[in-house]
């Protein structure tokens, strides 16, 4: 049958991961979205090419923002405190490094993000008819993504 031969290697799960947003302290999230980055793209032609197409080489890199949403619990108000010191031009940048963990929980892949800071703070929508949990949604920009297996 299909997959008896298969050895014992799995992909890894993805819902048992960890954050570290820089000040040493695990935060637990329940989603984090946009760990990706990209090269642009240069296209060029010289005047006396044979060839009738450009030639593509890559360009800069570029890295988009990434989403992380958690649970909102009350004493809980590190978030803000730290998208405070935006409004006062003080931008504190870190070292955020996200941990994708085995199943007893030692990370064997990290995302790091160089320069992060936040972008934007959102809380959760309140209606009185919902039985759902509160979550709060922290955007962070960041310069550099490096990724690395363990």
């Amino acid at each position: 049958m299909a997959g008896e031969t298969q050895d014992n290697v799995w992909p890894m799960p993805k819902f048992y991961f960890s954050v570290d947003l820089g000040d040493g302290e695990t935060v637990s999230f329940q989603q984090v979205e946009g760990l990706e980055s990209e090269s642009q793209v240069i296209e060029y032609r010289h005047s006396n090419s044979p060839a009738f197409a450009p030639t593509k080489m890559p360009g800069i890199a570029r890295v988009g923002n990434i989403t992380m949403r958690k649970g909102m619990f009350t004493q809980s108000s590190k978030f803000w405190d730290w998208y405070e010191q935006i409004k006062m031009n003080t931008i504190e940048r870190r070292t955020v490094t996200v941990a994708l963990l085995d199943e007893v929980g030692d990370p064997k892949m990290t995302w790091t993000l160089n320069n992060a800071f936040p972008t934007k703070l959102t809380g959760s929508d309140l209606k009185a008819e919902s039985n759902e949990i509160a979550i709060d949604t922290l955007e962070l920009a960041y310069e550099k993504l490096t990724v690395a297996e363990k």
